[in-house]
């Protein structure tokens, strides 16, 4: 998911009735962080009432109280987050189980803290008692990011280090202009394995789920021939 920083130095954030707005007022001398109804807010102060306040259709996320605006996804993102979604739904379906698979849009208060929330492309999430109607209050067990040219950095450096903090047992990174995945085993060993999509990549969390990527390769060519 490609993200853009919001940077303000020397600016703040007002909310009004509600709404978040990039409004770049100072903070005027003698005034306090709330006047008359607006709330100033310093950069790396931003908290979940600031995310839950933006526009409706506007997205960010909250990392250690930076917030990162979310742009639209491209199509290849999307196609391979509902293959890799369905495929998963699957999954748990034929087996019964109790994990809840949650693609995105869907907020994750990663920290259950009031300066940490994400929205991962897919959240597996096991422990039912972390949901509620607003999203997940706490880190899921597995969390798959599908990674862009723009998001390298947010999902391999500052996601992977908030991920293992927060306890997500199972984090993968999905690059389509790779085509690769690479798997960290967040509880039991440090470095990463990376897959290629012609593996058949093994689910952590699950003694006999493996996902295999060719087939995805297989949908994606006919949809490119099916396009010429």
């Amino acid at each position: 998911m490609e993200h853009v920083a919001l940077e303000r130095e020397e600016h703040f954030m007002t909310i009004e009735g509600g709404k978040a707005k990039a409004a770049g007022l100072v903070r005027p001398e003698g005034k306090s962080d709330t006047d008359g109804g607006r709330r100033f807010l310093r950069k790396g102060l931003y908290t979940t009432a600031d995310i839950e306040a933006l526009p409706e259709g506007e997205r960010a996320e909250l990392i250690d109280g930076e917030m990162f605006m979310m742009a639209t996804p491209m199509l290849r993102h999307q196609d391979l987050l509902m293959w890799l979604a369905a495929t998963i739904w699957n999954f748990i379906a034929e087996h019964r189980g109790r994990c809840k698979i949650l693609p995105a849009p869907f907020g994750v208060y990663i920290k259950d803290d009031e300066h940490n929330f994400v929205e991962p492309d897919i959240s597996v999430i096991c422990d039912l008692d972390k949901l509620d109607e607003k999203g997940c209050h706490g880190a899921p067990d597995w969390v798959i990011e599908i990674v862009s040219p723009s998001s390298k950095y947010m999902d391999r450096v500052r996601k992977l280090t908030l991920y293992k903090e927060a306890g997500v047992r199972e984090y993968w990174i999905v690059d389509p202009m790779q085509r690769n995945v690479t798997v960290y085993d967040l509880e039991h060993a440090d470095n990463p394995k990376v897959s290629a999509f012609t593996d058949q990549v093994k689910v952590g969390i699950y003694e006999d789920f493996a996902i295999d990527f060719n087939k995805y390769l297989e949908k994606l060519q006919e949809f490119e021939v099916g396009r010429e």
